[in-house]
């Protein structure tokens, strides 16, 4: 009896600081990945004096390819490389395509549609991924945007760079690319502390009594799991962040404060 109608104990539910955090806008785009600097030599087979040791690194002034009639130097510091040439291919005898690839800075041309032009600047920060590491990032920055737009696409030609150290980015690899811009510190909010009535949104802020009160706020956009917060709340208040099934207006909770 008295287990049954005994009064229950408040619930016990995570909550969440409102805090800055960081918010921009993103052009989600796909791009082409180019080497910082490329060369090739056309090489007869029966010219080498020796065989030619494939993909690995070269520095400038290198010799990469020692032929009858002379040395191939590298005018630069590069992957080296080859593409296959059969023998009926241009009417030539059996030939190499021996290439050289600088791909400590990877570069691409993006075709970005014109309503983005006002927002298109040198240093713009973007973000890269490649689908052979799929949870990795690589971080980069508008090089140039063109000075005119495409007439016939209706698009401006942007290049952006992206820092390669470690030599993943393959040159040719097809690069998922956001840009992202403008960029600012906001108030947050989870967003699974949102509450949807209608074209409404509540969240249930927690008072100094952990009684908890239903407040309407105005919302941004989403980054990370976090949304901006544009009113409603201010800096250091606490809202209900998970549990909001077990949570009644006017009601106590047992807070559990949200680490991350």
């Amino acid at each position: 009896f008295q287990k049954k109608f005994s009064k229950k104990p408040p619930p016990a539910v995570i909550v969440a600081m409102v805090k800055n955090n960081n918010f921009s806008e993103k052009l989600e785009t796909y791009g082409t990945a180019l080497s910082n600097k490329t060369d090739s030599f056309r090489i007869k087979k029966n010219e080498l004096l020796k065989p030619i040791n494939f993909n690995r690194k070269v520095k400038k002034g290198d010799i990469i390819a020692k032929l009858k009639s002379g040395n191939i130097i590298a005018p630069f510091s590069g992957v080296l490389g080859k593409r296959g040439i059969s023998e009926n291919t241009l009417g030539s005898e059996t030939s190499i395509i021996l290439t050289l690839d600088d791909a400590s800075m990877i570069f691409s041309d993006l075709k970005i549609p014109e309503i983005y032009a006002a927002i298109l600047k040198k240093g713009l920060p973007i973000e890269a991924k490649f689908s052979a590491y799929k949870n990795k990032i690589y971080i980069g920055e508008i090089e140039s945007v063109s000075s005119r737009i495409d007439a016939q696409t209706r698009s401006i030609l942007t290049r952006v760079k992206i820092k390669n150290q470690n030599a993943e980015l393959i040159p040719g690899s097809l690069l998922e690319i956001q840009i992202k811009y403008n960029e600012r510190n906001s108030l947050s909010i989870p967003d699974t502390s949102i509450i949807y009535e209608g074209k409404n949104k509540y969240v249930y802020k927690v008072l100094e009594n952990n009684v908890v009160e239903k407040s309407q706020v105005v919302t941004g956009i989403r980054n990370d799991g976090s949304l901006e917060l544009l009113s409603g709340l201010i800096a250091g208040e606490k809202v209900v962040a998970e549990g909001l099934s077990k949570v009644r207006p006017k009601t106590k909770i047992k807070p559990i404060i949200k680490s991350k």
